[in-house]
């Protein structure tokens, strides 16, 4: 569905895309992840015919964006972060002077936009006007007007941006559904919704791929170690050397104590469950204890650990991020 081979930006001075290249395929659910500047906004404006490439190649359900522009936008449906709406229409009256421009005819409209609508939970508010709607409302417009004229392949841009718990749930609800029916292409910073939502994502960071895997091969490469949090009564200081001894263990920190009950955070390889050999050294040591847990890493770690690498890519990492 998206073929992006070599694509580079440049600005005045400075290189927004540097030379990016990955897949999308049809019917995948895909992250689009990177810290502020990354370069992401600007690689979903050269996707959807916003922007020109300077280098290198973007294609879109076979088509080149910049050779077959008007072919592209036909399959795509664009959910920018600020959503352009116009605040003195009501909703279906804009959803469908929406599609009249996507070039629907006017019965074609009105079956889309009420299909659009009803995806969306639109349809309690149609005939509100635009401007009096609720941030989460305002959201829900402008991805029915992604959706108004079915596209192949949904692009959203922070569509969670500015929402409440509750609406993030529900968003996160519905770009579940439409994945279904729908290639999604999603940004975010929310990493958590991406980790349950998404099959794979894609990490950039300062105009380069940094990684292109699912959220649980990412996370099974962490550098960073797992952590053990283990509250017992006895004396801290003796288990803490014990169990720095262990195989696996990295280091062990006190981090605090109060009416006998001490706490230590174990820091252990990340390919090694060390619970079972520290919960059998404590007893075996005649300690008591309240909790033993380990602490999951998350996709947010995987972030943290890829985007935050010092020096360059290896060969082998810049071979998995294009994979």
């Amino acid at each position: 569905m998206i073929q992006v081979n070599h694509l580079t930006k440049r600005y005045a001075g400075r290189t927004a895309v540097d030379s990016i290249s990955f897949e999308v395929e049809k019917g995948e659910i895909v992250g689009f992840l990177g810290p502020n500047g990354a370069g992401k906004s600007t690689t979903l404006r050269i996707l959807t015919c916003f922007l020109s490439a300077s280098e290198g190649t973007a294609r879109v359900a076979g088509y080149d964006t910049y050779e077959d522009s008007i072919k592209v936008r036909q399959h795509v449906g664009y959910m920018p972060e600020n959503v352009p709406l116009y605040p003195d229409m009501r909703v279906v009256e804009y959803l469908q002077f929406r599609a009249r421009l996507k070039g629907l005819r006017y019965k074609e409209a009105r079956r889309a936009v009420a299909e659009a609508m009803d995806i969306c939970s639109l349809t309690e508010v149609d005939h509100k006007i635009i401007a009096t709607l609720s941030k989460g409302y305002k959201q829900r417009v402008g991805l029915a007007d992604a959706l108004v004229n079915k596209p192949d392949l949904l692009i959203l841009d922070e569509p969670t941006n500015g929402l409440d718990p509750n609406q993030i749930r529900q968003s996160r609800d519905l770009i579940k559904r439409l994945g279904e029916r729908h290639t999604i292409l999603i940004s975010t910073h929310i990493l958590s919704e991406v980790e349950m939502t998404c099959g794979r994502v894609v990490i950039i960071d300062k105009g380069n791929i940094k990684a292109c895997d699912t959220p649980q091969n990412l996370i099974r490469r962490l550098r960073r170690p797992g952590e053990i949090m283990l509250e017992m009564q006895g004396d801290g200081e003796a288990a803490a050397k014990k169990i720095g001894k262990l195989e696996g263990v990295k280091s062990v920190k006190k981090t605090e104590s109060g009416n006998q009950w001490v706490t230590l955070l174990i820091h252990t390889d990340p390919n090694i469950d060390a619970r079972e050999d520290v919960f059998n050294l404590v007893t075996k040591s005649g300690w008591k204890i309240r909790e033993l847990a380990s602490r999951a890493a998350s996709l947010e770690d995987a972030f943290v650990d890829i985007v935050q690498r010092p020096g360059e890519l290896t060969k082998k990492e810049v071979a998995d991020a294009g994979s």
